[in-house]
């Protein structure tokens, strides 16, 4: 019979993945605990299975003498007690009675405590097997080993989902109600809570949903997975799932701002020359964007190119409105933007949506003015000799209204990356090209007059005989 344990043992460790070792020294500590029950039992004992034949051993431990150090430390706790010290310190010494074995130790306090005792300090003897004590270990092996293995099960779900935050999964709903939702991810169920769920979404019994694992929690019943809907990670991993550059870190998304259930925003970023990040996420005739959106069950998505210009980046986030310019403010990381009056609310957005998503997005305060408003303030604003000063190296482009722009002129150039102030760059150098043109053409002028001048003067004195 205790071969054919062992034999079952070792055909777990290879089934269940569970140490053969673990296993083993749980079956030890269970026979351990049956023979204490048998009416000849000693206080101190020990069961060893030889892992090789199966031979169940049970030797009597012959303590030596209570350890030195716990011997001083109860010394030490009867003066303190003798000496009537003040309130602190006799608890204190309260505190250190009760973490060292006292002198009254029962005998499981006993047992627990012999690792305060060296192994070679312990003599054991032998002692002969009960009869029957085979059945008694048949009855307890089935019960331990399937308690082990609940618990080694238990322990590996957890080490292998606490690795996996983050990551993406597909489950089915099994219930739901107003607090939570249960989803099956097939070994493990996992715990969609309120606080995690998309407002409006329903979770019908059966129904098949992606979510993110958030956090990986340790219980008695198993591992508790935390999963989420509303998830900022759940975009980006969908992106990966269905856009191949994404995936192969081609394509880079640099940031992510989401009203969940509503609209998002995503900054992408090319790594490779000759790849359009935004084209690379929509996909052909918008089928990859189409899918991400087909699972978060409608919610709008907004592709922007990243840009390390934060003007250009701003105009873009605030995509699908048109902007004329944008002022920026480096120290406050302001963005002040202009855009055409019949552009405003959409750059708003309902409830002032696109706003928030776009400066979450950015990182950037945006103020948002349309073109007569700006007009307005503009008229009542003026630059003084110090600020003109600290506008040396910005955008020398005039706004409509004839003031400068503030923002910082691009390497090479007075100018911004603006493109309507690109457009008075390509204007004021035609204009400078054209004026350095007509000084040569009015000298090459006046050398071709002085020059006729000076032969009408010489041709009369030329003529013989005059």
């Amino acid at each position: 019979m205790s071969k054919e344990i062992v034999e079952a043992l070792r055909l777990l460790e290879e089934e269940k993945g569970i140490s053969f070792q673990v296993l083993l020294t749980a079956l030890e500590d269970a026979l351990l605990s049956a023979y204490k029950k048998t009416p000849e039992a000693v206080d101190y004992a020990r069961v060893e299975i030889d892992p090789e034949s199966g031979q169940i051993n049970i030797y009597e431990l012959i303590l030596p003498e209570r350890p030195a150090a716990v011997v001083a430390q109860e010394a030490a706790a009867a003066e303190t007690a003798e000496a009537g010290e003040e309130v602190e310190a006799s608890e204190e010494a309260e505190g250190a009675a009760a973490e060292a074995p006292v002198a009254e130790a029962t005998e499981e306090e006993e047992e627990f405590d012999l690792s305060m005792y060296d192994e070679s300090e312990i003599e054991k003897v032998k002692l002969e097997t009960p009869e029957d004590f085979g059945r008694i270990a048949a009855q307890t092996a089935k019960q331990v080993i399937f308690q082990r293995i609940r618990e080694a099960e238990r322990d590996m779900m957890f080490a292998e989902y606490q690795d996996r935050k983050g990551e993406i999964v597909t489950g089915i709903v099994q219930q739901s109600d107003q607090r939570y939702t249960l989803v099956d991810l097939g070994k493990v169920e996992a715990l969609l809570p309120e606080s995690e769920q998309v407002d409006h979404e329903r979770y019908d019994h059966g129904s098949r949903i992606k979510a993110v694992i958030v956090d990986v929690r340790d219980h008695t019943k198993g591992p508790q997975v935390i999963v989420s809907r509303r998830s900022d990670e759940l975009i980006r991993k969908l992106f990966e799932l269905e856009v191949p550059e994404v995936a192969d870190g081609l394509v880079v998304i640099r940031n992510i701002a989401r009203e969940p259930g509503y609209r998002s925003k995503i900054a992408v970023e090319s790594r490779e020359d000759g790849i359009d990040p935004v084209g690379a996420c929509v996909g052909p005739r918008g089928s990859r964007v189409r899918m991400v959106v087909s699972e978060l069950r409608g919610e709008k998505i907004d592709i922007i190119p990243y840009n390390d210009e934060p003007a250009r980046f701003v105009a873009k986030a605030l995509s699908p409105a048109m902007v004329r310019e944008v002022l920026v403010d480096d120290e406050e990381k302001s963005a002040t933007v202009v855009v055409p009056d019949d552009q405003l609310s959409l750059a708003i957005g309902k409830e002032g949506q696109n706003a928030r998503l776009a400066n979450k997005l950015t990182g950037w305060r945006i103020d948002i003015k349309s073109e007569s408003q700006m007009a307005e303030e503009e008229d009542t604003m003026a630059f003084s000799d110090e600020e003109v000063e600290e506008l040396a190296g910005r955008c020398c482009a005039l706004t409509k209204s004839g003031k400068r722009c503030p923002n910082a002129s691009l390497s090479g150039t007075r100018f911004c990356g603006i493109p309507s102030h690109q457009k008075q760059a390509e204007e004021e150098q035609t204009s400078e090209a054209e004026s350095a043109q007509e000084p040569a053409s009015a000298e090459a002028e006046a050398e071709n007059e002085s020059s006729e001048v000076g032969e009408a003067e010489v041709a009369p004195t030329s003529e013989p005989g005059k």
